[in-house]
């Protein structure tokens, strides 16, 4: 049954991005502003392609639909946005003129036809080359002479922004985009003149890009839109896109270790690899955006804002030892304000991302010291070669956990807590052998596929490893096989689901190989055995947890097209019903204790504060102003900070944390300990204390028998 689920369920495992080799970018020659842009066409291969992927589609996707004119004007609609999301080249006129073709997908696409979006592509292409050429002018003959001293704001936030009816109204918007990059650059310690000389390197490098284009990069912006009116995992990969994930799913291991995606202009940091050197280094963030990319510590940032992603990839790319550097914005920052971040290349090594374990010691309520045990379990993970092999000492998540378990038991632990925080999937398998530690024989996940027929698949072995107090910790990275886990768990009643709601993968992908590249498509769902998927909700826990995801950007809710949550019949199953009928009483004790807990009204405060700033959708271009708004909001953060380190008694900040380099701003004390000492993990702390509440609460319902 293995090697039957590890085939058809292999992309189970989340696309992992990591850097092995290094790459250099071809030089491009400079195209001189105002050239006219050669229109491309599409090739008879891709025609024949577009009829294969259709027809996969259209007979293998998960949710079955009818090419018509309603899923023609859905792709019409993702194409248009994904050409020009921000509204900021087309013109009114433009899109109105397009709107003929709005039914017409459907029908020319069946046929391999590519010619209406290849005409839409083109037009786009025009456009940008417009832009471009206006933004070199601005920056060769106006910007030198701008003034940052007027009641200008630029609006940043334009997808729901109606389109521009001129282009003096687009000028206008471009000029102001010119003036917020120059102030970020001016206040990020740069020259007004080294600020026009950096963004004439931009925008001359992203018109050299788009006179370099060719039918490939066209084609696969129109298959997108075909494959994500399906829904966000379905992806066209094209020959060279198809390399890159197979070097991305290879068991080489070596770079920065992280999953990046493009977004409009940008490159965002979608997840870090755990234990992999951005995960490691803590300065790197999920919904971050590069903007730049420089070599070694002393090497020159190279501005890769309009960069296409394999490009973006290709500078990252390096040996380990390496040093890179990379210019963010972060995903909290107002005014796409940025700072540069070092991160040393290296191997992700497979014993890092094994389970670890720890032992928690949590004061009662009782005055007394409990013995807690902690498994952070980074990645379902599995050697199959050692396995096919016999090795006796073969990896797998199953097993180390099993292990660790009964050496915290000699330690004598009185509750566990797994830890699947960032945990974004792998080996289906090894979930459900996972589960099967915690419960007698019994299912654990249910699959429908295309057809609608469910698949139950068990834990198969009766015996039970740990019986005891269980706490498992989720937050919005836990995703795929730990939403597998984790739900198995809260259904069967066995454990306490603690923390943030889960990312919302339940979706299966295959690869299919066609003429002229792969397909990637969505071809079943997961569900659990009380008949809920995991997908698009995620699993709820029990004791929810303030969070600082922005589940806007981060999680299967945030993807346009995502499939829907729904339900089918339950499995059979026995469920535990001592959890359900004390979680009134759970969350009330964990209301209670974190009413001051500093730790947590720092959280509460800090979310508060990100959510108001996430709301400032508009920048000042006045330069005195910006800066006011800028120490203004470094100065709520100090103060949060502050408030919760004078709670604890420890010694206050001067200044917050420079996160590329964590030395440079350091506690006024005296005492190096302290300094040295890491701080408690809040919400692990918690969640132990809530493993503890139930363990109470369980004492008092057999005294009262």
């Amino acid at each position: 049954m293995y090697l039957r689920l590890s085939k058809a369920l292999s992309s189970l495992l989340l696309l992992t991005v990591i850097f092995t080799s290094t790459a250099a970018i071809a030089a491009i020659q400079d195209v001189s502003p105002g050239t006219p842009f050669t229109p491309l066409k599409p090739t008879r291969e891709q025609a024949v392609t577009t009829q294969q992927i259709l027809n996969n589609l259209l007979r293998g996707h998960y949710e079955l639909q009818r090419l018509d004119d309603r899923l023609s004007s859905k792709i019409f609609d993702l194409y248009l946005e994904d050409l020009d999301g921000t509204r900021s080249y087309l013109l009114a006129g433009d899109v109105q003129s397009f709107e003929k073709y709005r039914k017409q997908f459907d029908d020319v696409l069946m046929r391999g036809d590519l010619t209406i979006p290849f005409f839409i592509y083109n037009r786009l292409q025009q456009r940008v080359n417009e832009r471009l050429t206006f933004m070199l002018s601005e920056l060769s003959e106006r910007a030198a002479e701008y003034h940052f001293d007027n009641d200008e704001r630029l609006n940043l936030d334009r997808e729901n922004a109606p389109w521009a009816t001129s282009t003096i109204e687009l000028d206008d918007l471009w000029r102001k985009r010119l003036k917020n990059s120059i102030l970020n650059l001016t206040m990020s310690g740069k020259d007004h003149k080294a600020a026009i000389e950096l963004l004439q390197k931009r925008y001359q490098n992203q018109l050299n890009r788009i006179h370099q284009n060719k039918p490939e990069d066209a084609y696969q912006a129109v298959m997108n839109a075909v494959t994500r009116a399906f829904d966000p995992h379905t992806q066209y990969f094209s020959p060279r896109n198809t390399e890159n994930f197979n070097i991305n799913m290879s068991l080489s291991l070596q770079g920065i270790g992280a999953v990046l995606q493009g977004e409009d202009e940008y490159t965002k940091v979608v997840r870090l690899v755990p234990a992999g050197p951005a995960d490691k280094a803590k300065n790197l963030h999920p919904a971050d955006k590069i903007v730049g990319v420089g070599q070694n510590m002393d090497g020159s940032i190279t501005d890769v804002i309009g960069w296409r992603l394999d490009e973006v990839v290709d500078l990252i790319r390096g040996p380990k030892g390496t040093t890179v550097r990379l210019e963010v914005i972060p995903s909290d920052s107002v005014g796409n304000d940025t700072k540069v971040i070092a991160i040393v290349r290296d191997e992700v090594k497979l014993e890092e991302q094994s389970a670890q374990k720890e032992l928690l010691i949590i004061k009662g309520d009782d005055g007394k010291d409990h013995r807690i045990g902690v498994i952070d379990i980074p990645t379902f993970y599995i050697d199959f070669q050692g396995r096919m092999e016999n090795r006796p000492d073969y990896k797998s998540t199953t097993r180390d956990v099993a292990r660790l378990i009964k050496e915290l038991r000699l330690e004598g632990i009185e509750g566990l807590i797994i830890d699947l925080r960032n945990n974004g999937g792998g080996s289906l398998e090894e979930s459900i052998s996972l589960t099967g530690l915690f419960i007698p024989q019994g299912p654990v996940v249910q699959v429908r596929s295309t057809r609608g027929n469910v698949e139950v698949l068990p834990d198969e072995d009766p015996t039970v490893l740990y019986d005891g107090s269980l706490v498992v910790l989720v937050n919005r990275l836990s995703a795929s096989a730990s939403e597998i886990f984790a739900g198995a768990i809260q259904d069967y009643g066995r454990g306490i689901v603690v923390g943030g709601q889960t990312f919302g993968k339940g979706t299966v992908q295959s690869l299919r190989p066609l003429r002229h590249g792969q397909l990637k498509i969505t071809q079943a769902k997961f569900y659990r055995v009380s008949g809920q998927s995991t997908q698009h909700q995620g699993v709820i826990p029990d004791v929810l947890f303030p969070s600082l995801f922005d589940t806007d950007k981060i999680g299967e809710s945030a993807l346009e097209e995502a499939l829907p949550w729904d339900e089918i019949r339950p499995a059979k199953y026995a469920a535990d019903e001592q959890i359900r009928n004390s979680v009134v009483a759970l969350r009330q004790k964990h209301q209670q204790r974190v009413q001051t807990d500093p730790d947590f009204i720092f959280l509460r405060e800090q979310k508060t504060l990100i959510e108001e700033m996430r709301k400032q959708t508009e920048v000042s271009l006045n330069e005195k102003t910006r800066e006011s708004e800028r120490q203004e909001n470094d100065q709520k953060r100090l103060d949060l900070e502050n408030k919760r380190r004078k709670a604890k008694g420890m010694a206050l900040l001067t200044k917050l944390e420079d996160e590329s380099n964590p030395q440079a701003a350091k506690p006024e004390t005296d005492d190096p300990e302290g300094i040295k000492k890491e701080e408690d993990d809040a919400l692990l702390t918690e969640s132990g204390h809530i493993l503890l509440d139930f363990t109470e609460l369980n004492l008092q319902r057999q005294a009262a028998r």
